[in-house]
């Protein structure tokens, strides 16, 4: 683990966003300059996200006003990498889906059937529900336990979703907690970071080794945790949930290749002078 800049250019770099990018509706520093630098310089960049309250296109959308202009195809999240597995593995089930509209909006446009009766059910989707409330929970609760007929997956296994000033909500983790808890059932699978399907999902048709690669996220668990399962070198940026202390405190494997204050760190110095970035507070600062 280094807590210097990176002294090598990578194929490819792949961001989380909340947290990473920007907080709330705000761009953290020298996230926009980092960007337009590894534009400038011919890497791809590719977006991910665990948060499935919106699709692809809200989130080109919010980057494109924070003054990020990206393609819809570099741009993935748990809506994308559920539906897909659901069509991969299971195309005729019936689901259950406890989650916003991005998701279910998605699933309609799949053709994946879904109901609310119990007796229907094959799959419990526990996702990041803001209208969570006790009869969704006895919907689950009748088509696992009570029917033994429905499994439990979930589009993320976040604990909460972070907001500007420190403050944040339940994730989707809450959920399935609810349900285990609930019907002594246990998780089957797990569609977001730090499953190796978000890789998938991210680099899509980008011919490149993922050992070339670079992930670069906020949290310990799942950003840097996909980029450990997949041979990925990993940047910790210090702008969000985890700490660098955090960071120390994990088994030697397990930690990030990097650790950085700022994220425009991540381009090496030589290229940040090819880039004529200059030490001010909106500039890369020198290392």
């Amino acid at each position: 683990m280094q807590y210097s800049p990176p002294t090598k250019l990578y194929d490819a770099y792949i961001f989380d966003q909340d947290g990473t990018i920007y907080l709330g509706e705000e761009l953290l520093p020298g996230a926009k300059r980092l960007i337009e630098g590894l534009r400038e310089l011919g890497r791809p960049v590719r977006f991910l996200s665990n948060n499935p309250t919106k699709d692809p296109q809200e989130y080109k959308e919010k980057l494109d006003r924070l003054g990020i202009p990206t393609p819809l195809d570099e741009i993935a999240n748990t809506v994308v990498t559920t539906t897909r597995w659901l069509k991969a593995h299971y195309p005729d089930a019936v689901v259950y889906p406890i989650a916003e509209e991005p998701l279910k909006r998605a699933l309609g446009e799949a053709g994946i059937k879904m109901s609310e009766n119990p007796e229907e059910i094959d799959i419990v989707i526990a996702s990041y529900d803001r209208t969570f409330d006790y009869s969704k929970l006895q919907i689950a609760f009748d088509a696992i336990w009570f029917h033994k007929r429905a499994f439990l997956i979930t589009t993320n296994p976040d604990r909460y979703c972070p907001f500007p000033g420190g403050r944040g909500e339940p994730d989707a983790a809450s959920i399935v907690a609810a349900i285990e808890a609930s019907t002594g059932t246990k998780l089957k699978a797990n569609m977001g970071k730090p499953e190796p399907a978000m890789l998938e999902a991210a680099l899509g048709d980008l011919d490149v080794d993922p050992k070339n690669c670079m992930m670069v996220g906020d949290r310990l668990g799942t950003d840097i945790g996909m980029a450990v399962r997949t041979g990925m070198a990993s940047t910790l940026v210090l702008t969000g949930d985890n700490t660098a202390a955090d960071a120390e405190a994990l088994p030697k494997e397990e930690q990030p290749t990097y650790v950085l204050d700022r994220i425009d760190l991540l381009i090496p110095a030589e290229y940040r002078e090819q880039l004529g970035w200059s030490d001010n507070d909106d500039a890369a600062p020198t290392a």
